[in-house]
């Protein structure tokens, strides 16, 4: 390991393989970029909580920040110099003092279904069962399928593939992105139709976040920042913003940027499938922020104010 002057910076991370191989693209990228040694950029493990809980769903146990929150900490007391994130992880309202400095381009983001039994949702025998811990997840196969029976599925990727080939349930929905970054993209029966089965906010988008004052490492990042992504990303989590989402809300949202033009498209909808919204969004890239807060201000006036409550 090189002497402390010779470490660029110290990435934080879960210790999942999915984590790692994310932290480790964020390490080769920045020691290209600079010029440096791959060991010159630190990789350290930090455990979360939502890694050591693994027999609940998160919505019942305080939501998908319990993937973040200890990295944060260490992010907050100097420990480490920036985090990598799966952005759909991080937590609506970023803890004070830090901030998404940049994001790398973005993969695939669409989800994929992963079955032994059918080639698609449609072809799911009746009553089948799928597993998934996601509410987003759940509400859109209960608006395809309202007979599909939901069970909880929890754990990293290989684990949930394996529950899967055990037959612990008859299905289960993944992100592409992971799938692909773990090389194992065979593993996906069917690539699911975003019309049909929108992403969630900042699927598919690795997010490097660092404290808000740190110059020096913003300049670091900003070296290996893709715009586009970030921008998009931006619009996305503006929407879930205004509609307050947590683990305990199903919320879809995706925007994409051609050019100078974002095209955004949201939705929120009952856990069971018994209900649902949608809005979409399209402008100049500059009021990402703007066109996804809008998006969100419209649902949750349609959807009137009881519509999050009764969950």
């Amino acid at each position: 390991m090189p002497s402390a002057s010779k470490i660029l910076t110290r990435i934080g991370t879960r210790g999942s393989p999915l984590a790692l191989a994310q932290a480790h693209m964020v390490q080769a990228l920045l020691a290209a970029a600079h010029g440096v040694p791959k060991d010159a950029v630190e990789i350290r493990v930090i455990k979360t909580t939502g890694d050591a809980i693994q027999d609940r769903p998160l919505a019942e146990v305080g939501g998908k920040g319990l993937f973040t929150k200890e990295i944060e900490q260490a992010l907050l007391d100097h420990e480490i110099d920036l985090a990598v994130h799966s952005s759909k992880d991080m937590v609506t309202v970023l803890p004070d003092g830090l901030v998404l400095a940049a994001c790398l381009e973005r993969e695939d983001a669409r989800d994929v279904l992963v079955s032994h039994t059918a080639k698609s949702i449609a072809e799911l025998p009746k009553g089948a069962t799928m597993g998934t811990a996601s509410l987003r997840r759940q509400a859109q196969v209960k608006l395809l399928r309202p007979d599909i029976n939901i069970v909880p599925l929890r754990g990293n990727v290989g684990t949930r593939l394996a529950k899967i080939s055990e037959g612990v349930a008859d299905a289960t929905i993944l992100a592409l992105a992971g799938l692909k970054r773990l090389g194992m993209a065979d593993k996906a029966t069917a690539i699911l139709d975003p019309q049909q089965f929108l992403p969630a906010v900042g699927q598919g988008a690795i997010g490097i976040e660092i404290r808000d004052n740190d110059a020096a490492t913003r300049a670091i990042v900003g070296t290996i920042n893709h715009a586009a992504t970030l921008t998009a990303v931006i619009a996305e989590r503006a929407f879930l913003a205004v509609l307050d989402g947590s683990c305990k809300t199903p919320i879809a949202g995706h925007a994409t940027i051609d050019g100078d033009t974002l095209s955004f498209r949201g939705l929120i909808a009952k856990p069971d499938g018994s209900a649902f919204f949608e809005a979409s969004r399209r402008g100049n890239a500059r009021d990402a922020a703007k066109l996804g807060g809008d998006a969100g201000h419209e649902l949750k006036q349609r959807a009137g104010a009881d519509f999050f409550s009764e969950m």
